[in-house]
């Protein structure tokens, strides 16, 4: 957050003396409150549309770090507040009888109705002005004669509505619907059950809060949850408020003991992610719901709302002026926003495909569960109870002292002795499709670092395959040769590391420029020819046309992946992949934005899929039935009307069916107006995906960059194995270093016997002093 606050009751002339907030949430009181407290000369007035005591939430949860904001900024508030938080530390998990309990998250929440309480009384000590029962003007007309409009009026914001043109909002609304309602007794943990039901899963999210002043002492919020075709076939669609709740009520009678749930003008809803592409327009700025949403899973938007406030009133005291404060403001809290809006993604997205986990063994069913937003990782909940940790790896076979990244895993009759895998990454460093001195260096110091495969960069099957001049080829005996002196020496000299080779076809995206001389440029001089499903340029302009492969050239392209593998397997690889992914040939196949043939290899995505299957087919005919095959697939190609994660799973299924024995998924990269959603770990939903849908092993990729990550997501049976592509660059042993960083010593991670010397972290000189023995008074 922004500097402290402080300071600025001793400040000058603030910024923005006469302030409007529309909206009197906890968000808009806030807001109102702090700006009044540093500057008492300020004028300053809340719109209410509803009365006082209006309120349609019951608790409101806020994380140790939102309320250490608060004390600083407000210790009145942070007083009230601390005086009635209920607090609790522990999570259960319900699952099919079962109740899983972790401990250490530390939580606090109260009633709304009570903090809308304390905020409405710390408003009117400060002055604010309330107006109840009150529509706001609009924010237009309330910026004639005002220095800063707030617009805190939710996620229906009618200003964010009334100035689409400039906020430019999007909002996605997604499948599952859900329902808030209370219960008059506390819960003694946050509380997450299932219901298995005929019409699927319906979940409950539950915890308790401290109610209002006047209320019965012990209450919970209870919101329960289900895809929109469970609620439907429920025929919860059909009920009214009372009989909606009498529903939920018997859906988890044991976890209510029985007693009845509670509304207040509740109803069923979607949830609606919204995020503004700007946040202020003039002297109007967004803060909370309006400008942005976050599952409530994984918090509460009053927090987001509360974090808005603070920074807000901080970048008021520090700049000059609104429009520079109201830019600081949008600096310092979207990157926050974006990273929190992932997470509550992530969460959002694993309880609308909750039922594909149901069959988890019970404490691994929690851990993904605790784990699924990403926040939460292996690591950071080991240190929150090491024994819940401890008793879900037992559960999952783990060694003792090993951690789960650590642990063996067989494909066919390879037994890879750890779950880190060398991303496959072009180095353009070839001559004439050889690979040279450099990718003997560059593999092999990664097979001496410990990963338990390493995977070559692409290799191209002709040298119209190729991306670029530089790109290694597997299309001359003389490969072959080179690349059977890498494979010797990672054999030899770091034995029990397995290496694989990728296998593809440039297609369309072909006769490029070394990637530093521009990434997908075409060679200025001596171009040659592309292929590929149809006669679609990468990018129309830049990029030359490819001819659609016809009859002849789809059987010559094929029989070119046939003899590269037969060549893979004399070069000594342990393993095979086909790139179906990232546009080159095959992917431009399965994705409809550049297959757009009419003949039995396009169409539906069954007909898409046919010609890589071909090549797969008889690729895995050649390649031995002792050695595994993989596939990289994109699972999405980040665009209106392309590949979507469903297609991926029907495209897993069938690779899988045809003998894949994993699947490697990535993601995009097939078009250039792609719009990824990047952000950590960001691709490996799509491979929890077709994991835990189809029972396929599965490659995760994408932003997975610590060890912590690899043991979350192999725990939680979200991926069987992780590749790291930057990591491995920027670290050749990292998989030894993630060894010794977790003081482990076993066979999943042996250091080569001449590194052995080095295994432990080299010493550093001392940074600390001896500490006071003595405190004197003054």
């Amino acid at each position: 957050m922004s500097a402290g606050l402080g300071a600025a009751e001793t400040a000058g002339v603030a910024v923005a003396r006469r302030i409007a907030v529309i909206g009197g949430g906890p968000g808009g009181l806030y807001t109102a409150a702090l700006l009044k407290r540093l500057d008492p000369r300020r004028e300053i007035t809340v719109w209410e549309r509803n009365a006082p005591d209006d309120t349609f939430g019951f608790g409101v949860v806020l994380s140790d770090e939102t309320l250490g904001g608060i004390e600083h900024a407000d210790p009145v508030v942070y007083r009230a507040l601390r005086e009635e938080f209920v607090r609790w530390d522990d999570i259960d998990v319900v699952h099919r009888g079962t109740v899983q309990r972790s401990g250490g998250h530390g939580f606090a929440a109260l009633g709304r109705r009570r903090l809308l309480e304390i905020l409405h009384e710390r408003c009117a000590a400060l002055g604010v002005e309330l107006r109840f029962r009150t529509e706001a003007p609009p924010a237009a007309v309330l910026a004639g004669s005002y220095d800063l409009v707030i617009a805190a009026d939710g996620v229906h914001s009618l200003t964010r509505e009334a100035h689409r043109d400039a906020f430019r909002p999007r909002v996605t609304t997604h499948r599952c619907r859900y329902i808030w309602l209370a219960a008059d007794f506390a819960f003694d943990a946050f509380r997450f059950e299932t219901a298995e039901t005929e019409h699927g899963i319906i979940q409950l999210h539950g915890y308790p809060y401290a109610p209002a002043r006047g209320e019965d002492p012990g209450a919970s919020t209870v919101i329960v949850e289900m895809r929109g075709e469970v609620w439907r076939a429920a025929g919860l669609d059909r009920c009214d408020e009372q009989g909606s709740i009498d529903q939920c009520g018997k859906l988890f009678a044991d976890a209510l003991g029985g007693r009845p749930l509670r509304g207040n003008k509740s109803s069923w809803t979607a949830f609606r992610t919204v995020v503004n592409e700007h946040w202020s327009h003039g002297s109007t700025v967004l803060i909370g719901d309006a400008a942005h949403t976050a599952h409530f899973s994984i918090g509460s938007g009053t927090k987001l709302a509360v974090e808005d406030a603070l920074a807000l009133a901080a970048c008021l005291t520090e700049r000059p002026t609104v429009a520079e404060a109201l830019a600081a403001y949008e600096a310092e809290r979207r990157p926050v926003v974006q990273s929190t809006q992932r997470a509550a993604r992530a969460s959002l997205e694993w309880f609308e495909d909750l039922a594909v986990y149901a069959d988890q063994p019970p404490r691994q069913f929690a851990f993904n569960l605790l784990t699924r937003s990403r926040r939460v990782t292996h690591d950071n909940l080991r240190l929150r109870d090491a024994e819940f940790v401890a008793s879900v790896e037992r559960e999952a076979a783990v060694p003792p002292g090993t951690p789960p990244m650590f642990t063996p895993l067989t494909l066919r009759g390879l037994t890879l002795r750890n779950r880190v895998v060398v991303s496959p990454m072009d180095m353009y460093s070839a001559e004439d499709g050889t690979p040279g001195d450099f990718h003997l260096v560059h593999l092999g110091a990664r097979a001496l670092g410990g990963a338990g495969l390493v995977m070559t960069e692409m290799i191209c099957v002709s040298e119209r395959g190729r991306i670029t001049p530089g790109c290694a080829g597997l299309y001359a005996p003389e490969h072959e040769r080179a690349w059977r002196r890498v494979t010797d020496f990672v054999h030899t000299s770091a034995p029990g590391t397995a290496i694989g080779a990728q296998i593809g076809h440039s297609g369309r995206k072909g006769s490029t420029r070394l990637m530093w001389d521009g990434i997908d440029q075409p060679l200025p001089h001596g171009n040659w020819p592309l292929e590929a499903p149809s006669p679609l340029p990468y990018r129309p302009g830049v990029n030359q046309t490819p001819h659609a492969l016809d009859a002849a050239g789809l059987a010559a392209v094929r029989e070119q992946f046939v003899r590269s593998a037969e060549a893979a397997d004399r070069a000594g690889f342990d393993l095979l992949e086909l790139h179906c992914a990232h546009g080159y040939l095959l992917s431009s196949f399965l994705s409809p934005l550049t297959n757009r043939r009419t003949d039995a290899y396009g169409g539906d995505l069954a007909a898409r899929l046919r010609y890589p299957l071909e090549v797969f087919d008889a690729v895995r005919a050649v390649w031995p039935a002792d050695k595994p095959m993989t596939v990289r697939i994109s699972a999405t190609d980040w665009a209106a009307g392309g590949t979507t994660g469903a297609d991926a799973v029907e495209t897993a299924r069938a690779f899988a069916a045809h003998g894949a024995d994993a699947i490697d998924v990535s993601t995009g990269q097939v078009v250039p107006d792609e719009a990824p959603d990047f952000g950590r770990s960001y691709q490996t939903p799509y491979a929890d995906r077709i994991r835990n849908t189809l029972g396929v092993p599965v490659i995760a990729v994408g932003a997975i960059s610590s060890w912590d990550d690899v043991n979350s997501l192999v725990l939680a049976g979200r991926a069987d194995l992780c590749a790291l592509a930057r990591p491995h660059l920027y670290d050749p042993q990292w998989t030894l270093h993630a060894a010794a960083e977790q003081s482990y010593t076993g066979p999943g991670a042996p250091w080569p016997l001449p590194y052995r010397a080095g295994s432990r972290t080299p010493p550093t000189g001392r940074t600390d002093g001896p500490k006071p023995r003595l405190t004197l008074g003054t």
